[in-house]
């Protein structure tokens, strides 16, 4: 498993993932975004190939994970589940603001 601040990182087997995902596009910079900072407008992304479906991160040659406020996490190739981090508030969850 892998940590970046509020992004958690899991390898999965492939036959675990889902069938018929389709890929989320990249932002304006040609990064793949797992999650956009609310405070600060930084954001957990990673720059190579790639694809992100929902929740699930495929990367067939490895990848970066970067983040301005963070060291790089070097990521072998294959399947990720990215989890954001939650904290509970009275009465539910919410996704921790970045």
């Amino acid at each position: 498993m892998y940590r970046q601040g509020d992004i958690l990182i899991v390898p999965v087997p492939e036959e675990s993932v889902p069938g018929g995902l389709r890929s989320e596009p990249r932002d304006a910079r040609g990064r793949l975004v797992l999650a956009h900072g609310e405070a600060t407008g930084h954001c957990h992304a990673v720059p190579g190939p790639g694809t992100l479906s929902r929740g699930f991160l495929h990367l067939p040659e490895g990848g970066r994970l970067v983040h301005e406020e963070h060291d790089a996490i070097s990521l072998p190739k294959g399947w990720y589940r990215v989890v954001r981090q939650r904290e509970y508030v009275p009465g539910s969850y919410r996704v921790v603001a970045d």
